[in-house]
């Protein structure tokens, strides 16, 4: 079967669960947006030098797989578990880092900056998925998913400029 299906020559596309749909639809923004977060963390690991941070996002990008085709009305789950562990690796992290004293700019090296994009595509992937009252784990995932990139962005930032993470 080729790429090309020409379903989405008159706007609309295929959800497997129900059929065609507008792409205006709001599940397709919400998967759009998850796919867009993923392909953006692919890009970031480009740069990534941290072996478990790039072992976590690699599974994320899977998680995330989940969480487009749960939204599309696939049986797969996220569940407490995937988001637990998300959680854990946060606090690892940030133990590994000073206290932030006040707000960071979304800059420094091309790892720290790729991470950053990740995380603000991240939250808007929250705002739109919200609108589809989905499973409510995916919300806490993608909460808990924006918290680790930005202490990824940090913990990348302080091996090469100390000063500003």
């Amino acid at each position: 079967m080729s790429i090309v299906t020409k379903t989405g020559d008159n706007g609309k596309t295929i959800i497997p669960a129900e059929g065609k749909v507008l792409k205006t639809d709001l599940r397709i923004e919400a998967y759009g947006t998850v796919d867009e977060l993923n392909a953006s963390i692919g890009c970031a690991l480009t740069y990534i030098k941290n072996s478990d941070a790039k072992k976590t996002l690699h599974q994320v990008q899977n998680d995330l797989f989940k969480i487009g085709a749960e939204i599309a009305g696939a049986k797969k789950k996220i569940t407490t578990k995937d988001t637990n562990r998300i959680e854990k690796e946060v606090y690892k992290t940030e133990e590994k880092l000073p206290k932030q004293k006040g707000f960071i700019l979304p800059a420094g090296n091309q790892s720290s900056t790729h991470l950053h994009l990740s995380r603000t595509i991240c939250r808007r992937a929250e705002r739109r998925v919200i609108n589809c009252k989905p499973n409510p784990e995916i919300i806490r995932y993608l909460n808990r998913l924006g918290d680790l990139l930005f202490i990824y962005a940090r913990l990348e930032n302080k091996k090469d400029e100390p000063a500003k993470y």
